[in-house]
C-alpha cells in the first residue's frame, strides 16, 4: 500500500521499479503527468476517447482491481497490516480464474495430509 496517490508517490516507486527509457502505460490520472517530462517514454491511454493504443491497453490491470475490490467490499473493512495478504488472495483468484480449477487445486490441498 502507498500512502496516497500523488506524484511525488507515485514517480519515487516508478523511478525505484522502471528502467529510464522504457515505455510507461498509464491513464488519465494527473499524478502521471510528470511522466511526461521524465527519463520514460509516457503513453498515456485515456478510455474517456480510447479504449487502447493499437494493442496496448491497460485493461488487465483494471480488470484485476475491479475483481479484487468486488472480492474485499464483502469483509468490510480489512486491517492495513493484512491488506498485502488479502490482495495476494485476489492476485492467485484473478491468476487462476477457473471455478473449476479452484475447486481442484482447494480439494487437492484439502486431502493433503496435516
Amino acid at each position: 500500500m502507498i500512502p496516497d496517490a500523488g506524484y511525488q508517490t507515485l514517480m519515487s516507486i516508478i523511478r525505484k521499479k522502471v528502467q529510464p527509457g522504457s515505455i510507461v502505460y498509464s491513464d488519465a490520472w494527473h499524478a502521471y503527468d510528470k511522466l511526461d517530462v521524465s527519463e520514460f517514454h509516457h503513453e498515456r491511454i485515456d478510455h474517456s476517447r480510447h479504449p487502447a493504443l493499437g494493442r496496448n491497453h491497460i485493461n488487465g490491470i483494471e480488470n484485476f482491481w475491479s475483481q479484487a475490490k468486488r472480492h474485499l467490499r464483502r469483509y468490510n473493512g480489512i486491517p492495513r497490516k493484512d491488506f498485502h495478504l488479502f490482495v495476494a488472495e485476489c492476485e492467485w483468484r484473478f491468476n487462476i480464474r477457473s471455478p473449476a480449477k479452484l475447486l481442484k487445486i482447494l480439494t487437492q490441498w484439502a486431502k493433503l495430509p496435516a
